[in-house]
């Protein structure tokens, strides 16, 4: 029987754990899938002494590229420079490439997509949402009859752990933010996790493949969780809410509307209650309703499972493509709408020397609102839930609103 030759390219944390968990499980692997395998190649710049895969180390990317052996590789270096060009030299020449590399779908997907149908071989990235969670294969087969209307999800394990720390903990947000920096979870810049774009990146890979064409992360309005203090905190609790960064992209009869950002999600919603490190995303299709993905998004065991099953997807499928996993390119943003013509509820937390004053005025303003209580809340300050409404419109209250108080926070709801 013919042995399916692979090659790991990058040895990191991710590499090195698709290696080990492909050698725990070989045996069970080559008995699913019906195929023999081998790692014959690993790339990676560093020396690794000791290491029981010495024979197969290279430090020459053209070791694996010209290797007529090797049928599908694996890239796990990250980036948008060497992963791009190394990603579309060996589609080029018709190996399968299967990727935990987000950043590099999110921005360059439709292109390496057509490029491996081109050249009759697969480009899959399962690793690069959601770490060990199934959601590619199940959005584009198990839901490939449905027409998908939202996506919404907790799509960083690094923010969901800051704000349940906050929650439940009662710490600041430097305070959470170093505690998950100490354990490994936030890295020292942790710019891309606290500010959405690690979230909006997977966003826009799972809003590519459910609306069939490409959203590139510059079409997707984000802001991070910065700014989100106790008092926040506290005060959505008494409203029944949580505070989560949530991904969204909502499918409406004149586009779609994409953000990434902080919002009160209720706590009758089951993603209020996803906590610590773990990731949820909640696809509503127009047949079947709301269904639920969770479990850890990243990590080394997590993500190496689900590198090493497209391995073995592209294994089974050699010289030929999966036609199913594939989205247009997108030459503008015309398909996307401004975020704040959505209409929204929004929680406001605003100061004044007399905050209760301006109550009669905020209802003139707004209709109806909810305002949250607060034990021993200060006289200075008062929040409120706005009705639902244009987001712009919102805006030009807030903006009267300004004049007479000063609007400490505006958070969306879920």
């Amino acid at each position: 029987m013919k042995v399916s030759k692979i090659a790991i390219i990058g040895f990191g944390v991710v590499g090195s754990g698709t290696v080990e968990l492909f050698y725990k499980n070989k045996e069970l692997i080559e008995k699913r899938s019906g195929r023999k395998m081998d790692i014959k190649r690993i790339c990676d710049l560093r020396e690794f002494p000791g290491s029981p895969f010495a024979d197969k180390f290279t430090k020459n990317f053209n070791d694996i590229l010209e290797d007529p052996e090797i049928s599908v590789a694996a890239e796990m270096i990250g980036g948008k420079t060497l992963a791009y060009d190394y990603t579309k030299k060996l589609l080029s020449r018709g190996v399968s490439v299967v990727t935990s590399n987000k950043e590099l779908v999110a921005t360059h997907g439709a292109e390496l997509i057509k490029l491996a149908k081109e050249n009759k071989c697969n480009y899959f990235f399962e690793a690069s949402v959601g770490g060990g969670i199934p959601i590619i294969r199940p959005l584009h087969q198990c839901l490939a009859a449905n027409r998908i209307e939202r996506i919404a999800g907790i799509l960083n394990g690094t923010t969901n752990y800051i704000l349940t720390k906050m929650i439940y903990d009662q710490v600041s947000f430097e305070q959470a933010l170093a505690d998950a920096q100490r354990l490994g979870y936030a890295e020292r810049d942790p710019s891309a996790d606290i500010d959405g774009d690690d979230a909006c990146r997977k966003l826009c890979i799972l809003g590519s493949l459910a609306f069939g064409k490409h959203i590139y992360p510059e079409y997707v309005h984000r802001s991070g969780i910065r700014n989100i203090t106790l008092d926040d905190v506290e005060y959505v609790a008494n409203a029944g809410y949580a505070v989560k960064l949530i991904g969204l992209i909502d499918r409406t009869d004149k586009g779609l509307v994409a953000t990434v950002c902080p919002r009160l999600v209720s706590v009758n919603n089951p993603l209020s209650g996803v906590n610590g490190v773990y990731n949820a995303i909640m696809i509503r299709g127009d047949s079947v309703g709301d269904t639920l993905f969770y479990g850890r998004g990243a990590g080394k065991e997590a993500t190496a499972s689900a590198v090493v099953a497209d391995i073995i997807d592209a294994v089974k499928h050699e010289n030929a493509d999966i036609a199913s996993l594939t989205w247009e390119d997108s030459e503008n943003r015309d398909f996307i709408l401004p975020y704040k013509s959505a209409n929204v509820r929004v929680y406001v937390r605003i100061s004044a020397r007399d905050a209760d004053s301006l109550k009669s005025f905020i209802t003139t303003l707004f209709g109806f609102v909810d305002f949250i209580p607060r034990k021993q809340r200060s006289s200075s300050e008062l929040a409120f839930i706005t009705p639902e409404i244009e987001e712009y419109q919102i805006d030009r209250k807030l903006a009267l609103l300004s004049e007479h108080a000063d609007v400490m926070r505006k958070i969306r709801l879920l």
